[in-house]
């Protein structure tokens, strides 16, 4: 049994105890990323000596029984700057970016003293749902090496599952964390909108992202959740809002839970495998206790329209600072200011960016922003409304993750429209701020994993765990392993 199948209080109980050490854990890490990442491209940049010097340093101190996360490796999302070690976004025009901090969540878990492994492949600026789009490699999904592992946190979300990293972070703007966690058959959690600091994650949509974690059993997120939250003076969107302990939440028991079950969330487009493990998993809930209701959710139909003005707009302004002058790439054989500007931007951003923020920046211009922009906000509400109406009378929403399983890599890479129908269950969570994880629900007729996604009031995490884990421990999907079939490349 590899070290890193095992959980985090087994871990940390052998740890303590001097059973195993940390130099173990990274060891077994960087020993399954050589072997396995050549057919994933999960990793962009290893992190490898300095995550070998820490453990031994961490080993040489000792590890107290109240320091739950010392020696555990962990990986992060491209797009969550790391000082001194290469941060790119999946993106050429920050290929040879080093940034001089770090964000504040890997601040606060390496002090909680969490290794870092390296740095995951995305979807370039966390713009797509597949990490076709990075600029280094398309990411494989360990299930099957010739389908897609999800995205944008495809390499996170690959990492996890296939046994290379222990846990990573990712981003989730419109189903980022959550979409690629089912097509993984790993828990993804993406917490309320504040909940976590921004501060150090390089920017998409700034009212829609937040950073979340990735790993194969609830409790574990719980435990890294729990120690990267709270306010941070230096992002003045994060809350002030108490942080509980998310882990006395695994455990409890679910009896009279009331769960809403949207219509909309099994309606056309929705792959008929995938409505049948989630109405599997929702009758596991009911055995469980819960009391399941069928609800409607008539706005959210408008959210992906809705979503790519917004989110875009945003990008069109957040990406402004990609101008070849401060950091990042720069072209060559220009004759002016202006040169520099078109040339590097133009050969440095990759065409779904460009196309983004093109859309972006049409739907803020003179004459169109009411038309657009200012409509789709309205819509934002709505769909908030929407979800604040439901969560009023429920404890959680309960649907499907994703339409389908993972797709073949290239199948529709051509087409954008599909790609962002991909993100259709997901971009309303985000709309909302509401805090929505995906846990593994069983698998389609191809061995493919199929999520199933929980959403709950705004702070109220604590509730996603609590029924996450009770559906965990009842289902036990996290004892599957990938298969590793297909040919890749």
């Amino acid at each position: 049994m590899s070290l890193l199948d095992k959980d985090l209080e087994t871990l940390h109980q052998e740890l303590v105890a001097g059973d195993i050490k940390a130099t173990d854990l990274v060891e077994q890490s960087l020993d399954t990323i050589e072997q396995r990442d050549p057919q994933l491209n999960a990793f962009i940049t290893v992190n490898a000596q300095q995550a070998l010097a820490d453990a031994v340093a961490l080993d040489e101190k000792g590890i107290k029984a109240e320091d739950k996360l010392a020696g555990i490796p962990i990986a992060y999302k491209d797009n969550i700057v790391t000082k001194n070690i290469l941060t790119t976004a999946g993106s050429k025009i920050l290929n040879n970016f080093e940034p001089v901090y770090d964000a504040t969540v890997v601040e606060k878990l390496s002090q909680a003293g969490m290794i870092n492994l390296g740095k995951t492949n995305m979807d370039e600026f966390a713009m797509g749902s597949s990490t076709e789009s990075s600029y280094f490699k398309p990411t494989h999904n360990p299930w099957d090496l010739d389908r897609v592992p999800g995205g944008s946190s495809g390499g996170s979300a690959a990492a996890v599952a296939a046994g290379e990293v222990f846990a990573a972070l990712g981003s989730d703007t419109g189903g980022s964390i959550r979409q690629p966690s089912a097509y993984n058959g790993i828990f993804g959690i993406k917490p309320t909108y504040g909940r976590v600091s921004r501060w150090g994650l390089i920017a998409f949509g700034s009212s829609f992202d937040q950073i979340g974690v990735m790993t194969k059993r609830v409790k574990d997120s719980a435990y890294i959740l729990t120690a990267m939250s709270g306010k941070d003076a230096k992002d003045s969107t994060s809350s002030k809002q108490e942080v509980p302990d998310f882990t006395k939440f695994v455990g409890q028991d679910i009896k009279g839970l009331r769960v809403a079950v949207p219509d909309e969330f099994f309606g056309d487009g929705i792959d008929e495998e995938v409505k049948t493990q989630v109405e599997k998993g929702l009758k596991v809930l009911e055995d469980l206790g819960a009391v399941i209701d069928h609800v409607q959710l008539p706005y959210t139909k408008y959210a992906v329209p809705a979503y790519y003005v917004l989110a875009s707009s945003e990008a069109s302004s957040n990406l402004q600072r990609f101008d070849g002058i401060r950091y990042g790439y720069r072209a060559e054989d220009v004759k002016n200011l202006e040169d520099v500007y078109i040339k590097s931007r133009s050969e440095g951003f990759g065409s779904e960016v460009k196309r983004r923020i093109m859309l972006g920046t049409f739907a803020l211009s003179a004459g169109f922003y009411d038309a657009y922009f200012n409509k789709a906000a309205k819509v934002r509400t709505l769909i908030k409304q929407d979800y604040e109406r439901v969560l009023a009378d429920h404890d959680l929403i309960v649907g499907p993750t994703s339409p389908d399983t993972a797709f073949k890599i290239g199948a529709i890479v051509s087409d954008p429209l599909k790609l962002y129908y991909k993100d259709i269950l997901t971009i309303s969570s985000n709309m909302a701020g509401v805090p929505s994880a995906s846990v593994p629900a069983g698998f389609d007729s191809k061995g493919l994993p199929v999520g199933m996604q929980m959403v709950a009031k705004r702070f109220d995490e604590g509730t996603i765990f609590k029924a996450a884990a009770a559906f965990e421990a009842a289902t036990k999907y996290y004892e599957v392993k990938p298969s590793f079939k297909g040919g890749a490349r």
